[in-house]
């Protein structure tokens, strides 16, 4: 199977996660971390709502679901929005070598970061992600501007 197949099959588990988080009132962003060798690891979903815990967005719930690791070399990390500097931080502190993205143009998070140093980065536009988005930030901006940190 090429890469974007691969890619594209990967983003349905995180947006499977997304409109189950979008289904508990929460926000719609969802994240997989897969092994080098196509192993689902972990999954999840933003939490923030749902949980009260600000730390709890997709890529953190989908690492913790993986559960502890001796390395995350080679491993790919799938959200379905760019992710924010949090988030990045964790990719680049654990050292997760791919970054797969349904979607930047809701919002263009840490991923130029992550590519300037020796993240691989898929950019995917995916449609879906992008009316996920679309639809959940002109329904609930102050929700929105609260998990990006934006007054």
């Amino acid at each position: 199977m090429d890469d974007q197949r691969q890619d594209r099959r990967w983003l349905e588990t995180a947006v499977a996660e997304a409109r189950r988080g979008l289904a508990e009132g929460g926000l719609p962003i969802g994240a997989a971390l897969y092994g080098a060798d196509g192993t689902l690891l972990g999954q999840g979903r933003n939490r923030r709502v749902q949980d009260g815990d600000p730390s709890t967005h997709a890529e953190t719930a989908a690492f913790r679901a993986a559960g502890r690791r001796r390395s995350y070399r080679g491993t790919t990390m799938v959200t379905t929005l760019s992710p924010c500097w949090y988030c990045s931080g964790l990719v680049r502190q654990f050292e997760i070598s791919r970054v797969v993205i349904g979607e930047a143009e809701t919002f263009h998070g840490g991923h130029d970061w992550l590519a300037e140093h020796g993240v691989e980065v898929v950019l995917l536009d995916d449609p879906e992600c992008v009316a996920m988005m679309r639809d959940f930030t002109a329904e609930h901006p102050a929700l929105w501007n609260e998990d990006i940190g934006d007054e």
